[in-house]
């Protein structure tokens, strides 16, 4: 029945079959050669994938960065980071990755991090003379930090799929978040004195002042949002929906961006990414059945343990596998498939399922910016007007940035867990 499954959905793959319709096929497929399972079971699995109140928080944080999006917040957040660092070489580079840090506070999602900052600042960029094709592979790979950094959705599915703590997730992806950032800025930086972008804007302590002043509300949002976690005030679900409730109140009477006729637009997108996921997570959830009916992941988790009983090289096959996979799945398939796979396998060497859970969240990132399901540099590209070739080779230098961070947060566990041993 397993080797149905999985032959079923690699042919469906093959011809382009969309992941989530590949996923339920092949269960659909694997329960008719079985014959003795009812196909009501399929719905029913897929029903309890989605049947989860944690869960509740994916449609919410995706509404709430749509709402920052359009609602003004991420411009004003620029346009504070530029009155800090903007008279830098490579000032609005930097810009480029706080602004990305900032939203990425707020969204909860990588593709939007790279939108609402890209949309603004790639243009801008380029106009002060910075190379289109650095300045676009530059927010695809400053919209990775969206997922890292809390919230994050695919932390959210991994939490559920996992059966962990998703404060304790969300406190996690602090460290390795920042640790992407500095590093992302360092190298703008460096890259940026050596061609001679940027530099020479001069803003007085009155302009930092007024732009501060203007930023308030979108730098209290992350505050109020990881406060009221951390704090026990609400849980990750329930700070989403005041996420939603802050941002359209915020867009709507204080910023006054947001118009009553643009509601319709952002509930519906909001809407339709949120049924491309739940679905992906209803059909995966069927297919984790099987999985577990055959005790396919036990059978790997033996395997991988006979080949090695070495953490540190269990640890860089898993980062390399997730690395292709990252190359042709989406992150929330990649993380609700792998993780029952996967977990076995850490939990018997002693690594700790948070821990698991972020190197999953950062390969997953990594996998934004790797063609040809690299929607970051799709997003990023379409803003710029590049083809894919070209931002594909500006993307080099930042994957080669991203899988060296990768390595340290593997093998230094205390970038991720130093804040989640002090909270407790």
């Amino acid at each position: 029945m397993g080797t149905v499954l999985f032959l079923t959905l690699l042919v469906l793959l093959i011809i382009n079959v969309p992941i989530a319709v590949a996923l339920g096929l092949s269960v659909v497929v694997a329960f008719m050669v079985e014959g003795n399972i009812p196909l009501l079971v399929v719905i029913q699995k897929m029903f309890n994938g989605t049947d989860s109140f944690p869960l509740m928080a994916v449609p919410f944080f995706l509404l709430a960065g749509k709402l920052m999006e359009t609602g003004g917040i991420s411009a004003r957040l620029i346009k504070f980071a530029n009155t800090l660092v903007g008279t830098l070489p490579g000032g609005l580079a930097i810009v480029a990755v706080m602004g990305c840090t900032f939203f990425a506070a707020i969204s909860g999602s990588s593709a939007a991090t790279t939108a609402a900052v890209g949309g603004i600042l790639i243009p801008h960029m380029v106009k002060k003379g910075y190379d289109v094709r650095f300045s676009a592979a530059l927010h695809a790979a400053g919209g990775t930090i969206g997922v890292m950094i809390p919230p994050s959705v695919p932390m959210v599915l991994y939490g559920v799929a996992a059966s962990t703590s998703i404060n304790d997730l969300f406190i996690a992806g602090i460290g390795p978040g920042i640790l992407v950032a500095i590093s992302l800025i360092a190298y703008s930086f460096w890259i940026s004195k050596k061609n001679g972008w940027g530099g020479g804007e001069k803003h007085s302590l009155l302009d930092v002042w007024k732009a501060f002043k203007d930023a308030i509300l979108a730098i209290l949002m992350p505050v109020i949002i990881l406060g009221g976690i951390y704090g026990g005030i609400f849980t990750s679900t329930e700070a989403a929906v005041v996420a939603v409730v802050y941002g359209l109140v915020v867009g709507l009477f204080v910023y006054r961006e947001i118009k009553w006729k643009d509601l319709g637009e952002i509930f519906s997108s909001s809407a339709t990414m949120t049924a491309v996921i739940m679905l992906i997570i209803a059909t995966a959830n069927a297919f984790g059945f099987i999985m577990t009916r055959e005790n396919i992941p036990q059978e790997i988790a033996q395997f991988m343990l006979g080949i090695t009983d070495s953490a540190f090289i269990t640890l860089l096959i898993i980062n390399v596998l997730l690395l292709i996979l990252g190359t042709f799945m989406e992150t929330a398939v990649t993380i609700i498939l792998m993780t029952p796979i996967l977990l076995p396998i850490t939990n018997a060497l002693g690594i700790d399922p948070v821990l698991f859970g972020v190197i999953m969240v950062v390969n997953s990132a990594i996998g934004m910016l790797t063609p040809p399901v690299g929607l970051n540099l799709l997003v990023a590209g379409n803003i710029a007007k590049l083809s894919n070739s070209a931002i594909e080779r500006a993307a080099i230098p930042f994957l080669v940035l991203l899988c060296v961070d990768l390595m340290l947060i593997t093998y230094v566990p205390e970038i991720s867990l130093w804040l989640v041993n002090l909270s407790k």
